[in-house]
C-alpha cells in the first residue's frame, strides 16, 4: 500500500483519478468476464452479491463523501445537504430523460426509442457507473487540496471499494445480455464497456475540484448524493 501511495503521490490529480478509475473499470471488466464460466451463479447469489455491492456504496458515500464534506464546511451540514440534493436530482433528471432498461425488467425507462435490448440495458449499467466514477475523481481532486479532512489513503480506499462492487456490476450486466442471444463475447464486451465511462468522469470530477476549490465541499456531497439515487 505505501508503494502504491508514493507512486500516486508523484502524479497529478487528474492522473491519480485516472489511474484509480482504470482500476474500477478493470473490476467490471473481471465482473463481466464471469460469464465464460462454464456454470453460471444463480440468481439468488447474484442478489446476494448485488446487495453486498449496494452496501459497500452507501459505506463509501458517507465515510469518503458526505462525512469529509460537512469537516470540510467547518461542521456546517448545508453545503452537504445541497451538493447531496444536487447529486441526486442530476441522476433523477437523467434517468427520466435516458432511455434505459433495468436488470431482470422488461419495460424500459426514460424517452421512448427503437433501441434494441442489448443497448438499453448498457445504457442502463453507465448511467449508474457514472457517479461512481466521478466519484473517485473528486476524492483524489480532494486529496490534492492538501486538507487535513481529506487523504490519498482515502481515495485510494474509497476506489478500492467502488472496484469490489464493480465486480458483481459487471456480471450483472453481463448475464442478461447473454439471456437475449448474444454470443458470451459480445455479452463480455458490452459489460466492460459500461465501465468505461468511469475514466471519463474521474478524471472530470478531479479537474473541477482543483480548478475551483471553494466548490470541494459540493463536490463531495454531490459524488455521495448520486451514488445513493443509483442504489435506491
Amino acid at each position: 500500500m505505501t508503494v502504491l501511495l508514493d507512486f500516486l503521490h508523484g502524479l497529478p490529480p487528474a492522473y491519480q483519478a485516472l489511474a484509480g478509475t482504470l482500476f474500477t473499470w478493470l473490476m467490471t471488466a473481471l465482473g463481466a468476464a464471469a460469464i465464460f464460466l462454464h456454470r453460471m451463479p444463480s440468481r439468488k447469489l447474484q442478489d446476494g452479491m448485488l446487495g453486498f455491492a449496494a452496501g459497500v456504496m452507501i459505506a463509501a458515500s458517507y465515510w469518503s463523501l458526505l462525512a469529509p464534506a460537512i469537516e470540510l464546511s467547518n461542521g456546517s451540514w448545508i453545503p452537504a445537504a445541497v451538493g447531496f440534493l444536487l447529486g441526486g436530482a442530476f441522476l433523477r433528471g437523467i434517468d427520466i430523460v435516458l432511455p434505459h432498461l433495468h436488470v431482470y425488467e422488461e419495460t424500459p425507462e426514460g424517452h421512448h426509442v427503437h433501441w434494441k435490448r442489448s443497448i438499453l440495458l448498457v445504457t442502463a449499467i453507465t448511467l449508474h457507473n457514472f457517479p461512481e466514477g466521478l466519484a473517485v475523481g473528486v476524492a483524489f481532486g480532494a486529496a490534492a487540496m492538501g486538507d487535513s479532512a481529506y487523504s490519498l489513503a482515502g481515495a485510494v480506499a474509497l476506489a478500492i471499494g467502488i472496484g469490489i462492487q464493480n465486480l458483481p456490476e459487471g456480471l450483472a450486466v453481463a448475464m442478461p445480455l447473454r439471456r437475449t442471444g448474444l454470443s458470451r463475447m459480445k455479452g463480455f464486451m458490452y459489460g466492460q464497456f459500461s465501465g468505461m465511462v468511469e475514466p471519463v468522469a474521474g478524471v472530470l470530477g478531479a479537474l473541477a475540484v482543483v480548478a475551483a476549490r471553494p466548490i470541494l465541499p459540493y463536490a463531495l456531497a454531490f459524488a455521495a448524493g448520486a451514488m445513493i439515487y443509483v442504489v435506491v
